[in-house]
C-alpha cells in the first residue's frame, strides 16, 4: 500500500505538487503506532529523492529560472528547519482553516483567468526579484517544514502570480525550492531519530518512478497540461482540509 501511494505521490509532486497529501494520510493509516515526527521524517525521506530526480529531469530539459530559484531555494532551506522544529509544540489545527481559506483562493483565481500560467506574464522588475523571492521561499519553506500538504502547489501559484512564469517553468522552479526544505526538515528529522529507513528507502525507489513518469508528461504536453493538473489537486486537498477542519 505504501509503495503504490508513493508511486502515485511522485507522479503528482512532479507535475503540480501535493504528493504528500497522498504519501502522510497513508504513512499514518499504515503505521498507526508511530509519532507524528517520524511519520514525517519518514514522508521525507521518501519523497526527496522523487522531487531530486524531477528538479534534474526538469534542469536537463529546459531553462530554469535560476534567479528566482535559487534565492528562494535559500530561504526555504532556513525556514523549513525552523518549520520542522517548531512541529512538536505549534498547534497545527490553528493552520488548517487558514490553509483551507488560502486554497480556496488559489483555485476560484486560477478558473476566473484561463490564461493564468499558460503564458508568460508581466515579470517582476529586476530589483524585486530577489526580495520577492526571498520572502516567497522563507513563507513557503516554514509551511513546508512546519506543515507540508499543498507547499508544491503553494509555490507553482506564487510563481506564477509573483514573477509571471508559465505553469512548466514555475512547477520545475518549485522542484528545486521544494528539494532544499525535503532536505532541511531532513536535518532535523535524522539526527533526532525520526526516520524509519527501509519503509523511507522502498518507498522512495516507487517515489522516483512517479516522478520520472510525472516529469515527462509535463515537459511533453507543457503549461496546459500541469494546470489541469495543479487544479484537480488543488480541489482534492480543498476537500482534504474541509474535511479534517469540519469533523476531527
Amino acid at each position: 500500500m505504501l509503495s503504490l501511494a508513493a508511486l502515485l505521490a511522485g507522479f503528482v509532486d512532479a507535475v503540480a505538487g501535493g504528493g504528500g497529501l497522498i504519501q502522510v494520510p497513508a504513512l499514518f493509516n499504515a503505521l498507526p503506532a508511530e509519532t507524528p515526527a517520524t511519520i514525517f521524517g519518514t514522508n521525507k525521506g521518501s519523497s526527496v529523492f522523487g522531487t531530486a530526480n524531477a528538479a534534474w529531469r526538469y534542469a536537463r530539459r529546459i531553462a530554469l529560472p535560476w534567479d528566482i530559484a535559487l534565492p528562494a531555494s535559500m530561504a526555504a532551506f532556513v525556514f523549513s528547519f525552523a518549520g520542522a522544529a517548531t512541529v512538536a509544540w505549534l498547534p497545527k489545527d490553528v493552520v488548517r482553516p487558514l490553509v483551507l481559506a488560502m486554497m480556496i483562493v488559489v483555485v476560484i483565481y486560477t478558473l476566473l483567468k484561463p490564461d493564468f500560467g499558460k503564458l508568460h506574464g508581466t515579470p517582476l522588475p529586476a530589483a524585486k526579484v530577489r526580495p520577492w523571492a526571498l520572502t516567497a521561499g522563507a513563507a513557503l519553506g516554514f509551511y513546508d517544514g512546519f506543515f507540508g500538504p499543498g507547499a508544491g502547489s503553494f509555490m507553482i501559484f506564487a510563481f506564477v502570480g509573483l514573477f509571471g512564469l508559465d505553469f512548466l517553468r514555475a512547477s520545475s522552479a518549485a522542484k528545486i525550492v521544494n528539494l532544499t526544505t525535503n532536505a532541511a526538515a531532513l536535518c532535523f528529522f535524522v539526527p533526532t531519530g525520526n526516520m524509519l529507513w527501509v519503509t523511507a528507502l522502498t518507498m522512495a525507489a516507487f517515489n522516483m518512478v512517479g516522478a520520472l513518469v510525472g516529469t515527462r508528461l509535463a515537459l511533453r504536453h507543457g503549461s496546459s497540461f500541469v494546470r489541469v493538473i495543479f487544479l484537480v489537486v488543488s480541489t482534492v486537498l480543498i476537500g482534504k482540509f474541509g474535511y479534517d477542519t469540519l469533523y476531527s
